[in-house]
């Protein structure tokens, strides 16, 4: 489980009780979008006749164009994340991240979880004793991909879910 027990309000939308503008939201699930799509190929590579993992990914931006609804995007997130289960290792966190992204514009919370599994992948594809300098690679990679405008939240969040993300926002 990668969501906090309890909903932090700054990942709720205004319109339901919390802090989060729709502007803010959308650009959660595009830089979600981005860094599973920066480990999709480690789904490919695996799997290249599944398109579930990237129509995840062209969903959760389609949902930000207004082009498909939310239950359209958490749906294709579904479908990512059941191309996992028969999976292991870098390929079956990469179909989790593009999952993950799709999921946000159900949960916002979700882009942590698109970030995590993605950091996940890249560590499991790197060889014995390099996994954890390109997980904190990855990590960082995705950083310096984070919009200003929510660049603090995301990065409060990873200190405060860090624990419950297997540790992967050590970087």
């Amino acid at each position: 489980m990668i969501l906090p027990k309890e909903r932090d309000p700054r990942f709720v939308t205004i319109r339901r009780g919390g802090s989060l503008t729709d502007a803010d939201h959308q650009l959660l699930a595009l830089w979600a979008a981005s860094c599973s799509e920066h480990v999709l190929d480690l789904f490919e590579a695996a799997q290249p006749e599944d398109p579930r993992p990237r129509q995840a990914i062209e969903q959760a931006r389609a949902w930000v164009r207004g082009e498909v609804t939310m239950t359209q995007a958490r749906a294709a997130g579904g479908h990512a994340m059941a191309a996992a289960r028969e999976l292991r290792g870098a390929a079956r966190h990469a179909a989790y991240a593009a999952g993950q992204a799709a999921c946000i514009a159900h949960v916002a919370a979700h882009e942590l979880g698109a970030a995590a599994y993605a950091i996940k992948a890249v560590r499991a594809a790197a060889p014995k004793g390099e996994r954890e300098s390109a997980g904190r690679r990855e990590c960082r990679w995705q950083r310096a991909q984070l919009p200003t405008a929510i660049r603090a939240l995301v990065l409060d969040d990873q200190r405060l879910r860090n624990a419950i993300c297997w540790s992967v926002f050590d970087c």
